[in-house]
């Protein structure tokens, strides 16, 4: 069976570090820190697909969505 990381081309070898713990929880904010992190760490095609997933359903599915392409703290 295909692991959803491998399928979905996401490096879980290497996940930026983001911190949303105590910073402002809007979710446009959200949305910019994640991507800003992806691009930072020149992963600009898996930002183009965070942001497509992320915005694909409510405030509960973007943060799991950012759970999985950068490490949260």
């Amino acid at each position: 069976m295909e692991d959803n990381n491998v399928r979905n081309n996401i490096n879980v070898s290497f996940k930026p570090r983001v911190k949303l713990v105590g910073t402002d929880g809007n979710a446009f904010s959200i949305l910019g820190r994640v991507k800003n992190a992806l691009i930072k760490a020149g992963l600009n095609d898996q930002a183009e697909r965070f942001l497509k997933e992320a915005t694909s359903g409510d405030y509960e599915h973007l943060l799991i969505t950012c759970m999985k392409y950068v490490d949260v703290y």
